[in-house]
């Protein structure tokens, strides 16, 4: 059956409703939505759920119609088969799921900040969808191809999950399975640089997402595809720059921003680039609330 379901209200994001979308094709989307005004899609990174904007999403829906998606095959979203060339996990895909979400919501022009893998999927809806997409903010994100172009040591042995989890099925999800809550507890603990910014309400919510088989799998066949099919399409378009005006925020003390000038990696994607770095890690959004909040409403709101 298409169209959304109803759940009740967020038990996370106070203010905010739970709906299903289940379109006529594709996989279902969980999302949470409040708030009136232009519209705003927020997409979250691994390993976390559409419940890492928690700190600033009711503070943004004051402003602004706030829809929070779960990236297919994370959260409680549906997990379909990556495919052989796993194109099913292309950030091509996962752009095209959330435009069409936004389509069926009635926003056929939306603004959409990113988080982590949720950076790389708003970078990809803009190039693939120019005409909806009218603004994007990434957070501490390069762009992929330029990441595995710059590979070196430094970088793999800080982002060694880049390499591990690209490997042959089953290698990375049986070595994940036998303690599943000691690699997703070192990945938060190890990117995050602000002790306690997660919480052990939220990280309870990303684990027990974590502890499904077919979410350790598809993680995997995400990172897959971003490291063979999702290539492969940048470099079909790697002439080409955004149109839309774009916000990087960076974490000064995470791996981002200490290897890479994030400005001038997004100076070679886009036409018009702002943005600056926070005093934190990883985990902008839940280790500087308002700092990411004031940014995210100014850039949107201009």
């Amino acid at each position: 059956m298409t169209g959304f379901a109803e759940l009740g209200p967020s038990p996370f994001l106070e203010g905010f409703a739970l709906r299903d979308y289940r379109p006529a094709e594709g996989p279902a989307l969980r999302l949470a939505m409040a708030g009136k005004g232009p519209p705003l899609l927020l997409l979250h990174g691994h390993p976390q759920t559409h419940v890492t904007w928690r700190k600033i999403a009711p503070a943004l829906a004051r402003d602004f119609t706030v829809i929070a998606a779960d990236l297919r095959g994370h959260g409680d979203s549906a997990k379909p088969e990556g495919g052989p060339d796993h194109a099913s996990y292309s950030k091509r895909a996962m752009a095209a799921d959330m435009a069409g979400l936004m389509a069926a919501l009635g926003h056929p022009r939306f603004a959409v900040a990113g988080h982590d893998r949720g950076g790389r999927v708003a970078h990809r809806l803009a190039l693939d969808h120019p005409q909806a997409v009218s603004r994007l903010a990434v957070l501490d994100i390069a762009p992929t191809a330029t990441m595995y172009a710059r590979t070196d040591r430094n970088f793999a042995t800080r982002y060694f999950w880049w390499f591990f989890l690209i490997q042959p099925a089953p290698l990375p999800e049986r070595l994940i399975a036998g303690d599943p809550e000691f690699f997703l507890r070192r990945h938060i603990d190890g990117q995050s640089k602000t002790p306690g910014a997660t919480g052990p309400a939220a990280f309870a919510e990303y684990l027990r997402c974590y502890m499904d088989p077919a979410t350790r799998h598809a993680i995997c066949e995400d990172y897959r595809a971003s490291a063979g099919i999702d290539l492969e399409h940048d470099a079909a378009d790697a002439g080409r720059k955004l149109a839309a005006p774009l916000l990087a925020l960076w974490g000064a003390q995470g791996t981002v921003g200490q290897l890479y000038d994030v400005l001038e990696t997004w100076r070679e994607k886009a036409g018009d680039v702002r943005g600056h770095a926070l005093d934190c890690g990883h985990t902008l959004q839940e280790e500087r609330p308002e700092e990411v909040l004031a940014a995210l409403r100014g850039f949107f709101s201009a």
